[in-house]
């Protein structure tokens, strides 16, 4: 290692402490940018994600390479690379919850295969349109420069190479969790009160009328319903989720309701 930053000082001229600051940045900035929203994704060439790993370092390194000690290598490296983890995570389990959301739309709207298997991993109902739309959503309310500074802001709770409690963390990831499934459902509730309504009116309506065919009837009614529903509330589905996701990203540690 020592090596390798004597070569790139000779041949940058820029000193070696700072050479190593900027690798510990990189640590942290590549390891939240392989699981970040929309420039994470699967379907993104690697070296697509690796030049905007380079670029959110070369943005994030001038305003925080002040307060980062640059003593010892390894530790160092192992810390920055699990924190980018722990943020690009959190960013993660909002997409994560889209899919959840959708998969709960599914059982209660019998869209299960509509739109599905247009990504790497298979979704179930509108849980890809869900996912593409809130992708697309992000990026366009800026997430670049959302994630930028939410990676400085980080450098403040969890300063470099500084191994975090293990306590803390694992309570920060089950709150982080909880609050991915409880978005998710909050995301599903419409369809799910619409389908319990339905479900209760068409068991109404077969004991009243048993010779109705209700199988026949309300599939196709159920489906319909679903998917007026869906051009109803998706948007406003949406809107909630992007409120949430926005508020992660400028308050990431904040403590658990």
């Amino acid at each position: 290692m020592n090596a390798i930053l004597t070569q790139l000082t000779q041949l940058s001229g820029l000193g070696q402490d700072w050479l190593w600051t900027a690798t510990l940045v990189f640590l942290r900035v590549g390891a939240a940018v392989f699981l970040m929203p929309a420039f994470g994704e699967q379907v993104v060439p690697q070296r697509v994600r690796l030049i905007l790993a380079l670029a959110f370092t070369a943005i994030v390194a001038p305003a925080v390479a002040p307060g980062i000690m640059t003593q010892g290598y390894g530790f160092p490296a192992a810390v920055e690379v699990a924190v980018g983890l722990a943020l690009g995570l959190g960013m993660r389990l909002f997409i994560m919850a889209l899919q959840i959301a959708g998969a709960i739309i599914a059982q209660t709207t019998s869209l299960s295969q509509l739109f599905g298997g247009a990504t790497p991993d298979p979704q179930p109902a509108i849980g890809n349109l869900l996912t593409v739309a809130g992708l697309a959503l992000v990026v366009l309310s800026g997430l670049h420069v959302r994630a930028a500074s939410l990676l400085i802001q980080s450098y403040h709770v969890l300063p470099a190479g500084r191994m975090p409690g293990s306590g803390d963390m694992a309570d920060w990831g089950l709150i982080q969790i909880a609050r991915a499934f409880a978005l998710a459902f909050s995301l599903a509730a419409p369809f799910v009160i619409a389908s319990v309504l339905y479900n209760v009116a068409l068991g109404v309506i077969s004991k009243a009328m048993p010779q109705l065919s209700v199988s026949l009837v309300g599939a196709p009614v159920l489906t319909a319903g679903g998917l007026v529903l869906m051009a109803i509330v998706v948007p406003l589905i949406l809107m909630f989720w992007l409120g949430g996701f926005e508020a992660f990203l400028i308050q990431p540690f904040r403590p658990g309701p």
